[in-house]
């Protein structure tokens, strides 16, 4: 297992000397979590099948352009067929979106991704003690697989570790 030094840009702005936003806790706003997620695909069925035979994420719902599945036991996943939606929605690049893990199951989950041969780096050590595995999906998408509300810094400190200045110190 190695440190990820390089991947930990994917941290907040704050941890890589951008100006700190005023400290929130979880609770101090209206968001309180992730309800869904869209992906756009050229093939909507072989994108779903990834997600739903590497990852876990059971199939909800299919829908004429769509297909539902489930991610946790209060988010959704979207696969989307290309084109407009009935609310502008259009399909854009990103950087890449985290999913979230039970503690200790990144190194079983590294084992079933080398099993199955798909490529992903293995399990990487984040300076916080949180752990993360990356893979890309069909479509190219990049999908980390992260403990951090299970490990170290997340566990104790929710996601005002995301937002907090690196310590030096305890």
């Amino acid at each position: 297992m190695g440190r990820c030094d390089t991947w930990d840009r994917h941290r907040s702005p704050a941890r890589r000397g951008a100006i700190r936003a005023p400290s929130r806790t979880p609770s101090s706003g209206i968001v309180d979590g992730i309800c869904e997620i869209t992906l756009e695909a050229r093939d909507a069925e072989a994108l779903a099948s990834f997600y739903d035979e590497i990852l876990g994420c059971g199939r909800i719902s299919r829908e004429e352009e769509r297909i539902w599945l489930s991610c946790g036991s209060h988010a959704r996943l979207g696969i989307w067929a290309l084109g407009k939606k009935e609310f502008g929605d259009r399909g854009g690049r990103h950087v890449h979106f985290a999913l979230s893990c039970a503690p200790k199951s990144l190194d079983a989950f590294a084992g079933r991704l080398r099993r199955l041969g798909v490529a992903h780096r293995d399990p990487m050590e984040h300076p916080g003690g949180d752990r993360s595995i990356y893979v890309e999906d069909p479509e190219g998408n990049v999908v980390e697989v992260w403990d951090f509300f299970r490990q170290g810094e997340g566990a104790r400190d929710g996601v005002e570790a995301l937002g907090e200045a690196p310590r030096t110190g305890s």
